[in-house]
């Protein structure tokens, strides 16, 4: 019965993740890992605000960083991946938007409310 109840337990903690979609127009990194432009899935425990989203291709994890759950003013009218374009001409991702929702994804503390779309779906 203990082996059962374990089983409970992670069948449970696996409906509390929560998914979404997210395409890349242009290379980015998140966390030191380099993502090539191309579509993604997120994944990440919990309502927030404080979340560990991964970032995964296939059934490949490529990256996890620590994220913020945002409220926005208005629902986003399509999925977005946030990017900031930093000094040296590289991109890092730094949350994401998703459609229909009043809610975002910033990820390294420094998108906010004020996100603009990078690329969009």
């Amino acid at each position: 019965s203990m082996a059962m109840g374990f089983a409970l337990l992670l069948a449970c903690s696996a409906v509390a993740a929560t998914k979404a979609s997210m395409t890349l127009q242009s290379p980015a990194t998140i966390n030191g890992a380099k993502l090539k432009p191309g579509e993604y899935k997120l994944q990440w425990d919990g309502s927030g605000p404080d979340v560990e989203v991964s970032i995964i291709q296939g059934k490949t994890v490529l990256a996890k960083a620590q994220a913020k759950i945002v409220d926005l003013k208005s629902a986003s009218e399509s999925n977005a991946a946030i990017v900031r374009l930093n000094d040296d001409g590289t991109h890092t991702l730094a949350g994401v938007r998703f459609e229909h929702k009043k809610i975002a994804l910033e990820i390294g503390g420094e998108a906010g409310d004020g996100m603009q779309a990078g690329s969009s779906k």
